[in-house]
This record gives structure tokens, sequence and C-alpha cells, in this order.
């Protein structure tokens, strides 16, 4: 979104959560350029906010990077590192995904470490493997309780086919017990909507959602934030 779209969007949104239990947090994620603009339209409010990614060092020669510094000057207190979009299209790497997690932690910022596998990796029977190798090598020498681990099936992420919530949940109980913290907030991310929220969040490892395209209308992602439990 533009600045312009950040603010007439903040404005529809905020409303809408003003009943939202107090035990949920709510974060959301603008590109770099309406940061500073969503910063000042959620001051005051429960709304927190995260970057789309971060860089490993405070300041160098790294044309078109941010550092941790600077988001935390626009009052940014997470950071998304490993998203699928930038291991596909940028080819990063999980040395780097770590680089960015540690320094983040280092910076007070809270990394929400994305992990998953493609289509082709979970037909050849290897998604365990590949997550489980994102997880060890993404979060090595991280603190446990002071991040966030999305699992985001790649397959799933605007292909039209849908990762049942009982195989999304069994894939989050893997990680939980691969990290070996029983504190790990575990996030599901792929193909999240207001039709699938409240099974999602009544299963038993899944604390919270990563959510995608259902994010970009503020009253679609008010009713995945005020999901309901029977």
């Amino acid at each position: 979104m533009t600045c312009a779209q950040a603010r007439e969007y903040t404005a529809v949104f905020l409303p809408l959560i003003e009943a939202t239990p107090d035990d949920r947090h709510l974060v959301i994620a603008p590109p770099f350029t309406a940061i500073s603009t969503m910063a000042e339209a959620v001051r005051g409010s429960r709304l927190e906010l995260s970057s789309q990614n971060v860089h490993w060092e405070d300041e160098g020669a790294f044309t078109a990077e941010v550092s941790p510094t600077m988001l935390i000057e626009h009052q940014v207190q997470y950071a998304i590192v490993g998203h699928s979009e930038p291991r596909k299209y940028f080819s990063e790497s999980d040395e780097q995904i770590n680089l960015r997690a540690r320094s983040a932690q280092a910076h007070g910022l809270v990394p929400i470490v994305c992990v998953g596998e493609s289509d082709e990796q979970r037909e050849r029977g290897e998604a365990e493997r590949v997550i489980r190798r994102q997880v060890e090598q993404g979060l090595e020498g991280t603190d446990p309780e002071r991040l966030v681990v999305a699992y985001e099936p790649i397959w799933a992420i605007g292909t039209g086919k849908t990762c049942q919530a009982t195989e999304a949940n069994r894939i989050c109980g893997l990680i939980r017990g691969w990290v070996g913290s029983s504190e790990l907030i575990i996030q599901y991310g792929g193909s999240v909507k207001p039709g699938n929220i409240d099974e999602l969040m009544a299963m038993s490892d899944i604390d919270g959602v990563l959510v995608g395209g259902a994010s970009l209308d503020p009253e679609s992602f008010a009713r995945i934030a005020n999901y309901q439990i029977s």
C-alpha cells in the first residue's frame, strides 16, 4: 500500500478491533515506505508494527537494505525474516535468515521466522526434512522465547490448494518438538481467510496466523483477528 492507502486502511481497521480480546497480539507489516505513516496512524492503539524484512548489520555498504536501528526509530517491534518470496525470488539462504533473526533479537525486535516447503518438495516426501533444516539453521543461536516461527507451506499460498488444519497443526507440533520450547509461538500462514480461521485457531499447536492477501481488506482482517472458537 501507499502511505495514503495505509492511512485509509487504518482508519477503517482500528474501530473493528476495539472489542478484540486483550490477550491477542495484533501486528501489521506494511512496506518500508509506509512504516512511518502507519506508526503515526496507530499511535496509542493496540496495533503493533512489523517490517517485512531486516538486515543483519547496523550500518555499512548494503544498498537497498534496512537496518534494525532504522526500524526501531519508527516504533517497529517485529521483523519478518525468511518469507517464502525472498527465499524464492532473491535466493535468501538459511544462513542469511539466521543472521537477520539474530540481529533482530540483539536489537530488541521479535523476529517472525518463516519456514515451509514447496509443492515439489512435498510431493517427493521431503517436507519434514526441508522444514527441520530451515528451523535448525534459521534459529541457531536465537532465544526461542523471543521469536515467532511461522509455518507457511509455499504450495498453499495463492495456488488454490489448501493445507488442511489438521496437517498444519501436525507440522506446527513437529516444529515445537524440534525447537524444544513449550513457550515458542508458532503461527500458520497459507491462504488464511475468514472462512477457515476458526478451525485453524482451534488446533492445539497453532498459536496464531500469518495472513497474506486476506489482510489487505480491513474487514476481512478484522474477522480473522476476531476469530471464534466454539
